[in-house]
């Protein structure tokens, strides 16, 4: 085998595990951002004040996520609901996301 062809052989090598390693990151990151805005939820819904629901905007503000970073980690969540507020003419103006965690003992303000 010449050195050129040892050569190819490790940067091949290199290159499938800095790819793996960038998708493990890439995916505990995601999953990270989704145990934060649930934590953050949980954490509003027993405070009280408002039933949990937060807007976009405000979630923006505290976690210092993007809009469409939180969108995903709501998405994914099993416990993050989205609902809809509505205007004065009973059209949809913002989402707001809740938490709920599916047993109603936990999701009622105490």
């Amino acid at each position: 085998m010449t050195l050129l062809g040892a050569l190819s052989n490790i940067a091949a090598i290199l290159t499938a595990t800095v790819a793996v390693w960038a998708f493990g990151r890439y995916v505990w990151e995601r999953r990270q951002k989704r145990l934060r805005l649930e934590q953050y939820q949980r954490d509003e819904k027993t405070a009280g004040g408002g039933q949990g629901k937060r807007t976009l905007l405000h979630l923006v503000a505290h976690l210092g996520m993007s809009e469409s970073e939180l969108m995903d980690a709501a998405f994914r969540s099993r416990c993050v609901r989205r609902r809809l507020g509505v205007d004065a003419q009973g059209r949809a103006d913002r989402l707001l996301l809740e938490y709920d965690s599916g047993n109603p003992e936990d999701d009622l303000p105490g």
